[in-house]
């Protein structure tokens, strides 16, 4: 119960952080301690104002500052994953954010409702050198008329191995942060 409260207590004061951030548009959100000093940060994921983009989801992280114990914005990533806000909106296609490992961000956005082309994708944070970097992109698609379409993709970015389809193929790594990153990109690393 205290973790809930304080939860709500952090995004409560985002709010005041960051002004671009509606406090009614927030998603989802995740506690853990993404830099390694032993504070508990925030990464949140918000829905546009813009109507007409209100599938674009923006990432959003804090990390407490260092002499304060205060929430600071360390990326602000607008329109960065698909994904339905709607409260009414269609079950199967809601983002989430999780704490993944000690130090790590797992965001996952999905398609497992509507059209033949149902997907999964879970891209995976990390800090490194004072920044957040995608430091691994995993996506699975089907086609429920076409039971022969269907694929996968992990691709671990900081070493480079890569699986598709279950077979290993080459890959370089890269180092790629969360705000210069873009879906095309890892379809491109995928060969889509």
């Amino acid at each position: 119960m205290r973790a809930v409260i304080a939860f709500i207590a952090i995004v409560g004061a985002t709010a005041t952080l960051a002004a671009d951030i509606d406090p009614g548009a927030i998603v989802d959100g995740a506690t853990g301690d993404w830099n390694g000093d032993g504070k508990l940060d925030l990464a949140i994921l918000v829905a546009p104002a813009d109507a007409e983009r209100k599938e674009q989801i923006g990432i959003y992280i804090y990390l407490r500052d260092a002499d304060h114990e205060l929430l600071r914005l360390s990326a602000s990533a607008p329109s960065k994953i698909w994904g339905s806000t709607d409260a009414d909106g269609v079950f199967g296609q809601e983002p989430t954010i999780k704490a993944a490992g000690k130090s790590s961000i797992a965001v996952h956005s999905q398609n497992s409702a509507i059209g033949r082309e149902r997907w999964d994708l879970t891209l995976t944070l990390a800090y490194r050198n004072k920044q957040f970097v995608v430091a691994g992109y995993t996506r699975n698609h089907y086609d429920t008329l076409d039971p022969n379409a269907g694929g996968s993709c992990d691709y671990n970015a900081l070493t480079g191995e890569l699986k598709k389809n279950g077979k290993d193929v080459k890959a370089a790594p890269r180092v790629i942060t969360i705000e210069q990153w873009s879906d095309e990109t890892g379809q491109s690393i995928c060969g889509r």
